[in-house]
Parts: C-alpha cells; structure tokens; sequence
C-alpha cells in the first residue's frame, strides 16, 4: 500500500407501488462495484465440501403482472375452500402471511373461530349487543334505512361517513388497515366495500397500489424491492436473511429485513448496530480523519488505497531513508502479523472493569465501541479505494487489448481478482458490528480467530491486486480461493439462518 504524506498533521416512508411507472436509467455510482458476487466463480473453484456457498439462496424477480397473478391465484383457491367472497379470502391470507396450510388446519379445526382472528367477522357477544337503528353512530342523524351500511359487526353508519371515512384514510397511504368505525370494534373492511365508496378513480388506483402493497409485505415469501420507484417483487421459498439482487434495477439488499446485505451480522444486530453509530456519530467524529501519524517517522500519512499494509520510505530530519512496514489499523510492525494477527482485530477485554467506577465502565464501553467502528469504517473506506482500483484494472485490460496484448479474456482474472477483493471486505466488514454485541466466551474466540484469518487473506489480496502485475496468475488465483475459502468458512459457522 502506498501512501500520500503531508508535511503537517491534521486536526483530530412508506414506498407507493405503481404499476405504471416508467423505467428510469439510474447514473452508476463510480464507488461501487455492483456486481462482484458474479462472474468470479471459474477463478475461485472449491472442491468438495469447500464448494458448499452458505449465501445460495434461490429467489425469483416478479413483475407486476406476475405477482398480481401469484396472488390472486392463492386468492381463490382459498376463497373456494372456505366458501367466502374473495376480497374476504384476501383478509383472511393478510392475517395469516398467506400461509395457506396454516389457514386451512385451523378451519378445519374452528371454521368461525379463524374468522374471527383474521377480523372479517366479529365474536358471537359482541354481535348480539348491537341493536337496530336508523341513526348514523357518527354524525347522529337520522338515515334512510337503505343509506345506513355495515360489515359483519352490524355497526351501521351513513354512506356519506363512511365515505368521509374510507377517502381519509387512503389519502393517509392506508389499504387492508381501513376498519370499522365503531370504538374497539377491529374489523377491516374488505376491498369490496371499499371500492364503491371513494369518490374518484385518482383516490382508487391509489387505494389499489396501498393493497398491492400491504399483500405483498404481509406475504412471508414475498419482498417488495426497495429501489427507488422500483415495481419489482422478489419471492423465495424459505424466507431468510440472505442476498438478493432485483433484476430490473440492481439494488442488492437483504430479503427479510429489505436493508443492506449484512452478512454475518442478523437483521436485529444491524438494525441495533447503524442506529448506535448514527446516534454516536459525534462521537466518533476524531477517527473520521482519512490521516495517522507514521509510528516510524512521525510524518501525517494519508490511505490512498484499500490495502492496510504500509509500507514506503521515511525520511528522517537528517535526509537519511529507511523503511516503514507497519499495519494502518494498529500502527504495528507488519511481520509480526503473520502469527499476531488475530491479536489486532480482537478487542482485550477488561476484566476487572464491573468492579470499577461508573466513569470508568463508561469509558471502557466508548473505548470498545471505537475499536469496532474505526475498524467498521476503515474496512468501508478501503471497498471505496478498491473500486478505484477495479477501475484502473479495467482500464489497463482495455489498453492491453487496444495494443493486441491479448484479448479480455485473457486479462478478465485481474478484474474477478478485484471483485472478488470487494466481496471479501464486504462480508469482513460486518463482522465488526457482530463481534461487537457478541458475548464473551468460546463462541467468540472462534468467530475472532475466523475473522482474523479472513482478514489476513484479504490483506494479502488486496497487496497482490494493487501489484498485480507483480504476480503470475497462478498466484493470485490461488490467494483468492483462500480468501474466500476463509469467507466462506466463515459464513458457515455464523451466518444467521
């Protein structure tokens, strides 16, 4: 890794489906390298029981039309069997996350019961207590019997109330969560008794779009994708936490919580993990700075690239050089990181620290938090540089073949090098916010020792990727199959499941 040196040192919504909307080209982000868990597998072949890949997850990208289809299909087949209207099928399957075999035991088992716990009908004491009337429950004035209308519950309303009712709530993004208006009466009322009421087409496709949606995200092998006006759907079988990538737009992004991938780290974790970073961003504003100081020569130095090895030449006050290899993380001498490695990405514990004062505890729990953001965040910086990297390979591969030195594929292992260095360092990144709220014991000394020896291959990596003209091919595939024969290993042992 080289290094720039400075002379002086530096001071410390809900999203609305529309199933019309035009497709948009999205400008690439120059920072990213979208695509680097494809396209590398014929460099970083496993053999045997290393070919098992724990992020496999099989998952299909629905249009529209094909959700609505998959939908409607589960719709009414229920419908039949339970001998109800469809738009009730429907609130029924919402109730229960369209687990139809779910549904179907407990009809068998109480029919009026699981009609009761999807809220389209109302409990045997409470419908006897509702007595006839020709008065509106809300404006009280008296109506026509045939302008007074009811769900199930009987509670009678006036047209024009519910009609107030039902266009209020839509215009406040609200679909299959539209209920009676009765005090502590929960029934929702189905989509046919809604659609009659709002008084324009512009109020009932918006309505349309707010079911679309609540059926889809009450669907437990459905995930809307949360790109940016995005109409794709991603289904799966089994839902887990595990990476998906919509077809249409590429946004990248975990299927059960629908945030950034995160592997090792569970939904829960990550959610707990960017709100603390978030709230303490403050805090942590010191270890924002890209610069350190050289352990060896003192002079502010500056990252330039994603590896944390430095290495390059001091210059002392008397013009005499020598050489600075040392870990940017630690600021320790690199060659003892061949066997001192796991020492540097493990925070030391103190163990005395609950017999200690308040403050004292308090500084201990910021000082712990520090070590796993700066790490957090150095790893993330350093995917940022390697993609610059990944664009300067990508560039020299273009000139080589320009100036008939081979064609792409001849070269296109210096790009799987790069991407698959991307891969790597992301998944070591969120180690760091697991470690951080794992407790202590022999769990957590394997997972340190997994992600000390992951982050070591890496380390390596990245150096031969940046210097990849320095090394055969055969080398450099063989440092990437351990890389992420490591992440792999990883992952298999602590991956959430």
């Amino acid at each position: 890794m080289s290094v720039d040196m400075n002379s002086q040192g530096s001071d410390s919504n809900e999203e609305d489906y529309d199933p019309n909307c035009e497709e948009e080209e999205e400008d690439e982000d120059p920072g990213d390298i979208e695509d680097y868990y494809d396209g590398v597998a014929n460099d970083v072949e496993q053999q045997g029981a290393d070919a098992f890949d724990p992020e496999e997850y099989q998952f299909t990208c629905l249009t529209y039309k094909e959700s609505e289809s998959t939908l409607n299909e589960h719709m009414a087949s229920l419908a039949a069997t339970l001998k109800v209207s469809h738009a009730v099928a429907k609130l029924v399957l919402v109730s229960f996350h369209w687990q139809i075999s779910e549904i179907l035991e407990r009809h068998k088992s109480n029919a009026a019961q699981l009609l009761v716990e999807a809220r389209v009908q109302p409990t045997s004491s409470k419908h006897a207590m509702v007595h006839s009337s020709h008065h509106c429950a809300v404006c009280m004035q008296f109506v026509r019997k045939e302008n007074l209308l009811s769900l199930a519950c009987q509670h009678q309303f006036c047209r024009s109330c519910w009609e107030q009712h039902c266009t209020v709530l839509v215009k406040d993004g609200v679909g299959v969560g539209v209920s009676c208006m009765a005090q502590d009466c929960l029934l929702r009322t189905p989509e046919d008794f809604v659609f009659p009421l709002l008084p324009s087409e512009e109020l009932k496709d918006k309505y349309r779009r707010y079911l679309f949606r609540d059926y889809v995200e009450s669907h437990y092998q459905l995930q809307l994708c949360p790109g940016a006006d995005c109409p794709m759907v991603i289904q799966v079988q089994e839902p887990k936490a595990r990476r998906v990538q919509c077809n249409r737009c590429n946004e990248v992004f975990c299927f059960k919580c629908r945030q950034m991938y995160h592997a090792p780290t569970d939904c829960a974790t990550i959610r707990k993990w960017l709100t603390k970073c978030a709230d303490d961003s403050e805090t942590a504003n010191y270890i924002s700075a890209h610069t350190k100081d050289c352990p060896k020569c003192n002079i502010c130095i500056e990252k330039n690239g994603g590896c944390n090895h430095m290495c390059f030449l001091c210059i002392t006050v008397g013009f005499s050089l020598f050489s600075a290899d040392f870990c940017w993380m630690c600021l320790g001498d690199w060659k003892t990181h061949g066997s001192e490695y796991y020492e540097c990405s493990r925070y030391k514990e103190n163990p005395d620290i609950v017999n200690q004062s308040q403050q004292a505890q308090a500084r201990e729990a910021l000082k712990k938090y520090l070590f796993y953001f700066e790490r957090w965040e150095n790893h993330n910086k350093s995917l940022q540089l390697e993609a610059q990297t990944y664009q300067r390979i990508q560039e020299k591969i273009q000139e080589r073949v320009m100036n008939n030195l081979g064609t792409w594929i001849d070269w296109q292992y210096l790009q799987n090098a790069a991407k698959l260095l991307a891969k790597c360092r992301y998944t070591l990144q969120y180690t760091y916010p697991y470690a951080y709220y794992m407790e202590s014991g022999p769990r957590k000394k394997l997972f340190e020792y997994q992600q000390a020896q992951l982050e070591a291959e890496i380390e390596n990596l990245s150096w031969k990727v940046e210097r990849a003209d320095s090394y055969d091919r055969g080398d450099l595939e063989n440092q990437m199959h351990i890389a992420e024969q490591r992440r792999r290993t990883l992952l298999k042992d602590f991956h959430d499941t």
